[in-house]
């Protein structure tokens, strides 16, 4: 199918006739993990002042024996004292206080004979992160508690300061979410709902399918990204639907046989039929986040990348869930949000 003559309009005029103006500038920011994107969690434990600086390596290693710390190997055993004036210029972390934390004394803490306390001061309680810190803000604000390392994600880091995408790439995915929003404005004018989506192949930039929601009373399951996915397995010699009723839904077959495709899995990562999951290796981008259902959708169709517009009140990738980083799904992908969303905001009144 072609797509119809509407769908690839020119840029729309205001009444005088002059072009619109550029759209504000946007960025396509990752959505993380509840873990990720989540506050620091804090947890109390006990830590003393070291009296006598030269009993410090004795004390790590018999502290450390007594009480290992398996599930917070982030936290480093000792610190510099926070007080300047205080008579003691480090301080140790001891053990994690658990529920009934409260006034205890060293003898409590470190019996003898598996810790010699000399050169140990009154112990004390201070809130510790509970977890390692995954993003750079998470760490800034863990180790404002208690010193903490941090393994960094570079990619996490950029693209959570834009710097994740070249321009080239920024123009591409701009190219890709225009479509989109082509779709999304032709099936509005057709009454409609106005969302659209396109499924991409990254590896050649290749426009697998353009489609609109087409879900009606008869029909309530066609999403627009439900559509995309079918629209794709017809490209396949699959599919279910039959959008000839709507000529803005389209599907181009992938330039590149499924079995020499790069990251093509043929054994794990296979359908029924013995081909890859429709989706499998492809990009996806949207006007408006997905519902529950089409984010469970991209799961089982393994979708490489979901970039959207603009977010839902009952959105599944960020706002109420983040279906595409649950640990429990077998497949999980990466989300960007926020490409031409002030376009894409003007689309859906629901949004």
């Amino acid at each position: 199918m072609e797509p119809a003559p509407g769908l690839l309009e020119q840029p729309q005029r205001t009444e005088a006739g002059s072009p619109q103006p550029e759209p504000t500038p946007w960025q396509a920011l990752p959505v993380l993990s509840e873990q990720q994107a989540g506050d620091v969690e804090l947890v109390l434990a006990y830590a003393a002042p070291i009296l006598d600086k030269r009993q410090t390596s004795r004390l790590l290693k018999e502290v450390s024996a007594l009480h290992p710390l398996p599930a917070q190997p982030h936290l480093k055993r000792v610190r510099p004292s926070r007080d300047a004036s205080s008579p003691h210029a480090l301080e140790m972390l001891l053990c994690l206080a658990g529920p009934a934390s409260g006034p205890r004394s060293l003898a409590e803490l470190l019996p003898r004979p598996a810790v010699d306390p000399r050169g140990l001061g009154q112990p004390f309680l201070v809130p510790v992160p509970a977890r390692p810190p995954l993003t750079r803000s998470q760490f800034e604000e863990a180790r404002a508690h208690w010193p903490t390392s941090f393994h960094e994600d570079k990619q996490v880091t950029s693209a959570l300061a834009g710097r994740l995408f070249s321009t080239q790439e920024r123009a591409a995915m701009q190219s890709h979410m225009e479509r989109a929003v082509r779709a999304a404005r032709w099936a509005a004018a057709r009454g409609l709902r106005a969302v659209g989506a396109v499924v991409v192949d990254p590896a050649s930039d290749h426009v697998l399918a353009t489609a609109h929601d087409c879900s009606s009373t008869a029909s309530p399951l066609l999403h627009a990204i439900m559509v995309c996915v079918d629209l794709v397995a017809h490209g396949q010699g699959r599919g279910t639907y039959d959008f000839a009723p709507f000529p803005a839904c389209s599907f181009a077959p992938a330039t590149v046989p499924y079995g020499v495709r790069a990251g093509a899995v043929r054994k794990l990562d296979t359908d029924e039929d013995g081909l890859p999951y429709v989706c499998t290796g492809y990009d996806l981008y949207v006007t408006r986040e997905p519902c529950a259902m089409c984010a469970m959708a991209l799961v089982h169709s393994r979708i490489l990348r979901v970039f959207y517009g603009a977010p839902s009140p009952d959105g599944a990738l960020g706002t109420r869930f983040r279906i595409h980083a649950r640990p429990d799904l077998n497949h999980r992908f990466q989300v960007f949000r926020g490409v031409l969303e002030e376009q894409c905001l003007l689309l859906d009144p629901d949004t």
